[in-house]
């Protein structure tokens, strides 16, 4: 009997889904994240996802909370079905928005966790002498030195995992100070590399020339026998925390991610605009870059204590 339902739910979704890929640029990723949320509210709702009502989609939300859903996971689910929602009645799919009187759990976006710039230094220094000191023509200088180019780069540009692990060989090959990044969305933006980084990748690709290990025509900037033809964000992520640990930082708190938000909180710490920041890490909505203000707050603090006439620092 709700045979019919179910197929409007699936036309409409799927309908909503080509547009957030189409005109949104949206990743596959999270297309895959919207289908299995609405496939489930869908479910849930016997195929009347499309012409559910408030007390409907207040149901199952208390259903999603009895099925011992976090908040959080709560919350992401609400917002596929205000994304859906909203498609439909700007569409004319809909007459009303019925998430409008629903209100969302609202909770305050967590600090990112981020190392001191002594830390950082202190793990790339020590990348540094590792692939220094490691025997010449061994497996071990070959691998020293490409976790050392993947810290400096990361540190360097603030790339998200993903986009570092998957850098082209064409990088090594630029003589431009500026790289293209494919970023979320396939969107591209320009990011810069500094002098410290591009040592790092030659002295990487020198070893790997000398290993042998790859070919003329390789595509990757890091090679390695994985489905996708290089280094995969979980192999880094080991590396880097086994890094950490050697340089007598917790492991427990470094990961591609925290230096990520490192690069960022450091440029902010120094002067830079939070609009640049925003351009350098991909960020689509300046909300999302807004994490860092409380950054921005210390140093407007620091500044005024430093330079208003009737500060007592400026009295000193």
């Amino acid at each position: 009997m709700n045979a019919p339902r179910r197929s409007r739910d699936g036309a409409d979704i799927e309908t909503f889904l080509e547009m957030m890929a189409v005109e949104r640029g949206a990743a596959e990723n999270t297309i895959a994240a919207y289908r299995r949320d609405l496939d489930d509210a869908s479910e849930f709702l016997g195929g009347g996802l499309t012409a559910a009502g408030t007390e409907d989609l207040r149901g199952y939300l208390g259903d999603l909370a009895a099925r011992g859903f976090a908040p959080t996971s709560r919350s992401r689910r609400m917002s596929s079905l205000r994304q859906f929602y909203k498609f439909l009645y700007a569409e004319g799919m809909r007459g009303d928005d019925p998430t409008g009187p629903i209100e969302g759990a609202r909770k305050e976006r967590p600090l990112p966790k981020i190392m001191s710039a002594e830390e950082v230094e202190r793990l790339i220094d020590l990348a540094e002498a590792e692939a220094e000191g490691a025997e010449v023509g061994s497996a071990a200088l070959m691998r020293a030195r490409r976790l050392h180019a993947l810290v400096e780069i990361l540190y360097a540009t603030g790339l998200r995992v993903s986009e570092l692990v998957s850098l082209p060989r064409s990088v090594l090959r630029s003589q431009n100070r500026l790289v293209v990044v494919r970023g979320k969305g396939n969107k591209e933006r320009m990011v810069p590399i500094g002098e410290r980084a591009r040592d790092a990748v030659t002295a990487f690709a020198e070893a790997l020339r000398a290993s042998r290990r790859t070919a003329p025509d390789e595509h990757w900037l890091f090679p390695a026998l994985s489905e996708s033809g290089h280094i995969t964000r979980q192999a880094f992520a080991r590396d880097l925390k086994g890094l950490a640990a050697r340089a007598g930082i917790s492991a427990a708190r470094v990961s591609p991610h925290v230096l990520r938000h490192a690069f960022a909180s450091h440029l902010l710490q120094n002067g830079a605009d939070l609009r640049a920041v925003q351009e350098l890490l991909g960020h689509a909505d300046i909300s999302t870059t807004q994490i860092y203000t409380h950054v921005l707050e210390e140093r407007l603090i620091r500044l005024v204590a430093d330079h208003h006439p009737l500060s007592e620092a400026s009295r000193e």
